[in-house]
Order: C-alpha cells, then sequence, then structure tokens
C-alpha cells in the first residue's frame, strides 16, 4: 500500500478534552488529506457541538460511515461508535466522557487488530477517569501493548530534535528503582534498535543511555543500579551490535547538547525524559508506541480541560502525529528487516562514552 492510500483511525479521545478541536483544526486543511484517508472512531453530534466552538469550524466537511471498510478515500470519515447522546461537560472529567473514550479506542483498537486500519493516532484521554474493569492500564501505551500481546512496549518521544524513550513509564518515583534491571534494560534498547531501523530507517543507530543516580552514581556512592544493572545492560547490548553508550549523567548529557549526537536515547523515567523533551520540543513533539506490530502515534500532551471550548488549542503535536503514523507506516512497508546489515563496528567498542565535565 502506498502512502496516498494510508488509512489512519483517529479516537477521540475523552470528549471534555480538547481532542474534537485538535482532529477538526487538524483535517481542516485538505491538503493533509493526500497524504492519508482518516477515519474518526466517535460521535458525529459531537463532532458537530465542537465545530461551533471553532472558527471555520463551519467548512469542517465528513462522511458518515458504518463500518470502517466505508471509508471514502482522502476524505474526513467519521465512523459513529454509538447512537447515544452523549452529555458534554467542557472542562470536566465524568463518566461518560470516560465511557466514550474507552469505547472509541477499543472499536478502533479493534480494527487495527483485524487489518482494517494501516495506523492509529490516539486523542488524549484522563487516564484516572478512564480506569474500570476493561481499563485497568497506567495509559494508552501499556493498553495498546496489551491488546496486541506485546511483551515490551517502549513509549517513545519523538520530535526533530530528539527521539528519547523511557525503560519505566508510568509508575511512581519511588518504584523507578526497584524496577530498574539488567534485562530491563536490554529489553528495552532491543526495541529502540529495531525501531529505529524499521520505523525510521535509521542506518546503524547509536543510543544514548542515561543513568539514573545524579553523576552516574560515583561509582557505587550515590547508587548502585548503574554498576548492578545499567552498565552491564549496555555491555550486552554492544555485544549484539546494539551500539549503545553511557550511562550518562542526564545533567550533563542534555547541558552540553550531547544529545544531538545520538539517534535516540533511553531514559530511566518518565520525567527524566519529559522535561527535556518538553523543554526543547513544546507542543510539537510526538508520544509513538515503539515495540508494537501495529503503529499508535499520539499528541504529546494531555486533555487540556482548561482551555476546552476556547478555540485555543495548538494542533501541531497532534499533526505531527498524524504525519508521524503515515511516516512509520511506510518505513515498515519499504523495510525488509532481515535484510538490514549489521552495523559496521565503531571507534569506541568499549562502548564506555563518559562525560567530558559533570556539569553541575
Amino acid at each position: 500500500m502506498n502512502q496516498q492510500t494510508i488509512l489512519i483511525g483517529i479516537t477521540q479521545g475523552d470528549i471534555n478534552g480538547i481532542g474534537y478541536e485538535l482532529i477538526i483544526k487538524s483535517l481542516l486543511d485538505s491538503r493533509i488529506l493526500d497524504s492519508f484517508t482518516p477515519v474518526i472512531y466517535g460521535s458525529s453530534k459531537v463532532l458537530s457541538y465542537y465545530r461551533k466552538t471553532i472558527s471555520k469550524g463551519n467548512e469542517f466537511n465528513y462522511t458518515i460511515i458504518r463500518q470502517v471498510e466505508q471509508a471514502v478515500p482522502h476524505k474526513v470519515n467519521m465512523l459513529n461508535i454509538t447512537a447515544q447522546e452523549l452529555k458534554i461537560d467542557m472542562g470536566e472529567a465524568t463518566p461518560v466522557s470516560a465511557q466514550a473514550a474507552f469505547d472509541s479506542l477499543e472499536i478502533a483498537v479493534r480494527d487495527l487488530n483485524d487489518g482494517k486500519l494501516d495506523a492509529v493516532v490516539t486523542a488524549p484521554v484522563n487516564k484516572m477517569a478512564i480506569q474500570s474493569d476493561k481499563f485497568h492500564f497506567s495509559g494508552q501505551t501499556e493498553y495498546f501493548a496489551a491488546r496486541t500481546h506485546s511483551d515490551t512496549p517502549l513509549m517513545l518521544m519523538v520530535s526533530d530534535r530528539l527521539r528519547i524513550g523511557t525503560a519505566t513509564t508510568h509508575c511512581a518515583l519511588s518504584d523507578v528503582s526497584k524496577k530498574i534491571s539488567k534485562d530491563l534494560i536490554l529489553s528495552k534498547l532491543r526495541v529502540l534498535n529495531k525501531s529505529l531501523v524499521q520505523d525510521f530507517a535509521c542506518v546503524k543507530p547509536r543510543i544514548a543511555v542515561l543513568a539514573l543516580n545524579p553523576h552516574g552514581g560515583e561509582n557505587g556512592l550515590f547508587g548502585k543500579e548503574e554498576e548492578e544493572s545499567i552498565t552491564p545492560a549496555i555491555q550486552e547490548a554492544f555485544n549484539e551490535k546494539i551500539y549503545a553508550f553511557g550511562p550518562f549523567p542526564a545533567d550533563g548529557f542534555f547541558g552540553s547538547g550531547r544529545y544531538a549526537k545520538y539517534d535516540a536515547i533511553l531514559a530511566m523515567y518518565h520525567d527524566q525524559a519529559m522535561i527535556p523533551f518538553k523543554t526543547l520540543s513544546y507542543g510539537e513533539g510526538v508520544n509513538f508506541t515503539a515495540g508494537l506490530p501495529v503503529v499508535r502515534t499520539s499528541p504529546a500532551h494531555g486533555t487540556a480541560y482548561d482551555i476546552v471550548g476556547k478555540d485555543m488549542a495548538s494542533v501541531d503535536s497532534f499533526r505531527n502525529a498524524l504525519y508521524l503514523a503515515c511516516d512509520i507506516y511506510t518505513n515498515r512497508h519499504r523495510t525488509e528487516l532481515d535484510n538490514v546489515p549489521e552495523p559496521q563496528s565503531v571507534r569506541n567498542a568499549g562502548n564506555t562514552e563518559k562525560e567530558s565535565a559533570d556539569y553541575e
């Protein structure tokens, strides 16, 4: 399938958040439809409601379909997931909005798994409100992993400036050190390396690995995770022809601009990745779930309840998520993994690059 016929499912997310504003604003520019065919999994009535809150919303046109097979190429398609009236309470987390978010996600992922979609882009949900007997995950990343039977998903934040993944994802900071292990780091490096090759068309990718503790643990003075887990994982990955380097103290690594020398970075926990990522790529970055047999992206932000209905939401991140989904799908179908050449050896065969200064 070429890029002109890529079919992307778009979940509505929390109907009381900025999801519909993002969808409408992104797809108002008809030029975007030259790249793919969108199918919105949501409610035409909710969409009509939000059209009235957006400048030029009355110019937004779409076709209502009953099943994804009816999607009209290069037109905006709306697949109604329910015939019921959905109560909208802009800026609030409600049981109705949570259920609507889950229903949209569930049906879109079903079609994705069945091969009826080429990719899914998810609008933001409220992680707390959506919790239920059917959704008991810390985020949509973990949900996609469960629904696609993927053991090692990797939350990978992507922008033009950097790609950064997390060894641990949505968990309390107090639990991070308990979760860090050689096997975990190694498994994430394998997923990241494979994704860089097949999803981003990187040749011989170089990966930087961040330390967990200040100063990289200072030889065990400030923690032993580097000595016992992170460094052994890097060394074993290097033996597998995965060119991983580090562990680097995060402050000096970003402060010195060294991140620009690598194709991707593996951070140890959520905020260690998100703080530099959003500092460098705020409003533009994309959340991609690597390690899945399917393609899923999302904007790198939440429901933004505080600006719902004010026509203030920036669409840059959401639009980039749409384009990245297309690019990754295309790259996967161009890449024959079995024929990818092994990376050539590099000068630093000991894979123990160190920071030249501490940059306190």
